[in-house]
């Protein structure tokens, strides 16, 4: 008896961790493009958003320096142990590989001791400033996903600007300043990302939060990814749909995360302290053992696949698109003018397919038989979807489609489809005397049809 409700017990609750660890993915993650479905008509494709997943975009990077003399070690000179002006027994030789810091070591696999990187020449030429240009190129525009991390060998300078682009280099927007003393280097108020908000997500902010010098334990400068992405998904990023739905409505959100180029200005050594030693220049120079950037290539949610052609990331476009980000319709499917997927109604987003052009319609191309799915052709208008509509794009939680332009939510949500829980926005979270729970009430009530059917197999 007992073995048998130990059994029970056990079914029950691997059905229960499956369901609850599958929950999540009604949210989508856009993996799929297309899928055959059967209707009355026969068999056909049912189109959805899709996307690359994320990679480590170090691995296509091509990276430039400047002034192009800038690493040290031609002529080799020695330079002072980080932080100790009177260890200054080290030697950069660009002859030697064992003394060698070439821009590439900034990009190599990390673990070994000591650790490789880069370094610059010393700053011999004091007053006049040490400034190094690093630019990482990809020739593709790409999405972040996750942190942009530089590991610091040298202490963390004293100030630099992390910049991006949108055009390949042609021109240049800051990202972020770092500086001891921002209001002395930037005139502008220090501030950290946890003094933004969704609503000034997109402030260029000074920190004084990664230039402590000559720390040997912090070495680390981070650009918060995720830290901008929990103003809208919460803090352990569970509400993709809230993130999904801002970054589909909102171009400024979506370029803010979106770029060719990075560049990372130098403008002065860690010095340590408020003076420069002019005895010592040789203990001033930057270097660097990591660099680290996550995300994806843009294909505006028409391919899951992107490849390195000729030392260049190109879409696998889908969807009856073509070019590298997938951004105009294929020969003889001009049918509407091209428009990217759009991310709503999670969870299958819509796909925006391009269509046949009029002069090709006759009958149905022979390389593929099946035709699509008219759902997933539709949009209310040319470049545009709804919002929201009481067929596909259904306001959730309750919630009413006001003219097809948003969701007028019930008091306890929030969100483009009234899928975020207000209290997330507040200190403590949700909790339980809230009366806004932040579980869905699906899985509960599987588990409590599920407890109770393993009460009757029992008894």
């Amino acid at each position: 008896m007992y073995l048998s409700r130990f059994l029970s017990l056990h079914a029950l609750w691997v059905t229960v961790s499956s369901v609850m660890q599958h929950y999540p993915s009604v949210w989508g993650h856009y993996d799929v493009c297309k899928t055959q479905i059967y209707t009355e008509e026969g068999k056909v494709w049912d189109y959805m958003a899709c996307q690359p997943e994320a990679r480590d975009m170090i691995k296509y990077v091509k990276v430039t320096l400047d002034p192009p003399d800038i690493t040290c070690g031609d002529p080799p000179e020695t330079f002072c142990a980080m932080g100790n002006p009177y260890m200054c027994n080290n030697e950069c030789d660009a002859s030697t590989q064992e003394l060698a810091h070439p821009p590439e070591l900034m990009f190599d696999l990390e673990g070994r001791h000591p650790s490789t990187f880069w370094q610059s020449t010393t700053w011999k030429d004091y007053p006049k400033p040490l400034h190094v240009n690093i630019t990482l190129s990809w020739n593709k525009t790409i999405e972040l996903t996750d942190n942009i991390v530089i590991t610091f060998e040298s202490g963390r300078p004293d100030q630099m600007i992390l910049e991006k682009s949108l055009d390949y280099g042609r021109t240049w927007q800051p990202y972020q300043y770092y500086a001891t003393d921002c209001l002395d280097a930037f005139h502008m108020d220090p501030k950290s990302v946890r003094d933004l908000s969704q609503h000034t997500v997109l402030e260029i902010i000074c920190t004084e939060e990664y230039s402590t010098g000559y720390m040997t334990n912090s070495k680390i400068i981070h650009f918060e990814i995720k830290d901008r992405f929990a103003f809208f998904a919460g803090p352990r990023l569970h509400n993709m749909a809230s993130l999904y739905g801002q970054l589909d409505t909102t171009k400024k959100l979506r370029d803010f995360f979106t770029v060719t180029d990075l560049r990372i200005r130098l403008l002065r050594p860690a010095t340590g302290e408020i003076y420069v030693d002019e005895q010592h220049l040789a203990r001033y120079f930057y270097a660097i053992s990591d660099i680290r950037v996550y995300g994806r290539c843009k294909c505006n949610l028409h391919a899951t696949g992107c490849k390195e052609e000729n030392k260049r990331l190109l879409c696998e476009c889908e969807h009856n698109t073509t070019g590298p980000d997938c951004g105009k319709c294929k020969k003889n499917y001009q049918g509407r003018p091209w428009s990217p997927g759009s991310y709503l109604p999670i969870p299958k987003g819509t796909a925006n397919i391009c269509i046949p052009s009029i002069s090709s319609i006759g009958n149905p191309p022979k390389f593929d038989r099946i035709w699509p799915n008219i759902s997933s052709l539709e949009v209310s208008k040319p470049n545009q979807a709804n919002v929201c509509d009481n067929e596909l794009l259904h306001c959730q939680n309750g919630g009413t489609c006001i003219n097809n332009v948003r969701c007028q939510c019930p008091p306890a949500y929030t969100g483009i489809l009234c899928e975020k829980l207000k209290c997330e926005r507040d200190p403590g979270g949700c909790s339980q005397n809230s009366g806004q729970g932040a579980i869905s009430p699906g899985p509960l009530l599987l588990l409590t049809a599920l407890l109770g059917a393993a009460g009757l197999c029992i008894r």
